[in-house]
């Protein structure tokens, strides 16, 4: 079978027995600081895809995709504008909605909240809090009953349980023939849900006819979208409300959480930057351990050059050396990421279990378990770097290599 001779030559290097160990004790140490780099590149990055996913699944999917609200007023007609948002194919759903923002209190404890009000039925096909009912029941949201659903945390921080009576408090003033009152009213908590974010410290939900009656308002604020793919919704949003007729005003997820994901997206991009770092110094390994095989082998090639070698051939027998270290490291750090990255999220369970601690703490980390995301597309980006480095690392020592002179090298031999 035809092979190349620099090709031939180049792997016999790589393969044979050196007299020198510390040349093959350098080159070990450069395979395998590839490796590891590749390694540590490939779990960090899908780590941190997990976390972006697990964000962007359990905050995304309680906060709107989008809103269309009106602009001077509340939409009187909500039912002929979900009709007509209905007719764009990239919305799965919508929902009406009632936002208030006040004060619950319970036995003397005040908390901040955000109290929407729904329509039960509606809200389960935009929101995933009905997955996330953790105590009392969904359905119990009845109109006229004033009941309420809030998060685990705001229910344990007022000292909550199924059944209470808590007391919301709108920042509005009611007239009266008492005079002037803030405008309140009991509710009672039928349950509880936890998403693990945020959000279940701060927000509340009541059904719609409810919040009506409470705010005293007709209509609804505004209609909640979700969509198919939720990188269209600021474009899509503005599509749907220039189709309806009126003024409406829109909003987007990357108004209100935007900067949350690209603070996200800023963090990966440094990481990954900052561990490539790693590859670097493998490569400099590389780099050091062809300087010391070309000063090694200066008879060898000296030979080479006398039978005929040209300064090319040369060149590329060394290219070849470097080549296969650093093919062998990426391999190997690649597999080892790979299986890392697939494994890491039940290893780290497997540690937590034997050494009776737990890294993510519930109480202090809205995630318990650390997740892991792996996305092919990063491991070609990191696997096509890692073999462009090692490629490049080559270049200096193989042109050292074939400026050698026959003469000099075989002077003292």
């Amino acid at each position: 079978m035809f092979k190349p001779l620099s090709l031939y030559v180049g792997l016999r290097y790589t393969a044979a027995k050196r007299n020198n160990n510390f040349i093959s004790f350098i080159s070990l140490v450069s395979m395998l600081g590839l490796m590891l780099g590749v390694a540590a590149l490939i779990v960090v990055l899908s780590v941190m895809n997990g976390f972006d996913r697990e964000l962007r699944e359990r905050i995304l999917g309680m906060v709107p995709h989008a809103t269309i609200t009106g602009y001077d007023a509340n939409i009187q007609n909500w039912q002929q504008v979900a009709e007509k948002i209905a007719l764009d194919k990239r919305v799965i759903a919508s929902a009406p909605f009632i936002k208030s923002q006040g004060m619950l209190t319970y036995a003397g404890r005040v908390r901040p909240a955000f109290v929407q009000g729904i329509d039960p039925q509606a809200e389960s096909k935009v929101s995933i809090v009905t997955q996330h009912i953790n105590s009392g029941s969904w359905q119990r949201l009845e109109a006229g009953k004033f009941n309420i659903i809030l998060g685990d945390l705001l229910a344990n921080y007022l000292g909550l349980r199924l059944g209470d009576k808590v007391t919301l408090i709108l920042p509005e003033a009611s007239v009266n023939i008492a005079g002037v009152t803030p405008r309140l009213k009991r509710f009672t908590l039928v349950g509880t849900f936890s998403v693990g974010a945020e959000l279940d410290g701060s927000l509340g939900y009541i059904h719609i006819s409810d919040a009506a009656r409470f705010r005293r308002i007709q209509g609804v604020e505004g209609i909640r979208l979700t969509f198919e793919d939720l990188f269209e919704a600021p474009i899509a949003v503005r599509d749907i409300a220039l189709k309806l007729q009126g003024i409406f005003q829109i909003s987007d997820w990357t108004r209100t959480q935007g900067n949350l994901f690209r603070a996200i997206q800023m963090e990966k991009r440094m990481v990954g930057l900052l561990l490539f770092l790693i590859v670097f110094v493998a490569a400099f390994n590389i780099v050091s351990t062809l300087v010391m095989v070309v000063t090694d082998k200066k008879a060898d090639i000296a030979i080479l050059r006398t039978l005929g070698a040209s300064q090319g051939l040369i060149m590329r027998i060394f290219m070849v050396q470097g080549i296969v270290i650093g093919s062998f490291g990426t391999f190997l750090g690649t597999l080892l990421g790979v299986v890392l990255a697939l494994t890491i999220s039940d290893l780290v369970g497997f540690f937590e279990r034997i050494l009776g601690i737990q890294i993510l703490s519930p109480d202090v980390y809205f995630i318990s378990d650390l997740p892991s995301q792996l996305i092919w597309g990063d491991v070609w980006v990191i696997v096509s770097v890692a073999l462009a480095i090692s490629f490049f690392a080559t270049l200096y020592p193989a042109y050292k290599a074939s400026r050698t002179q026959p003469a000099e090298a075989l002077r003292y031999e």
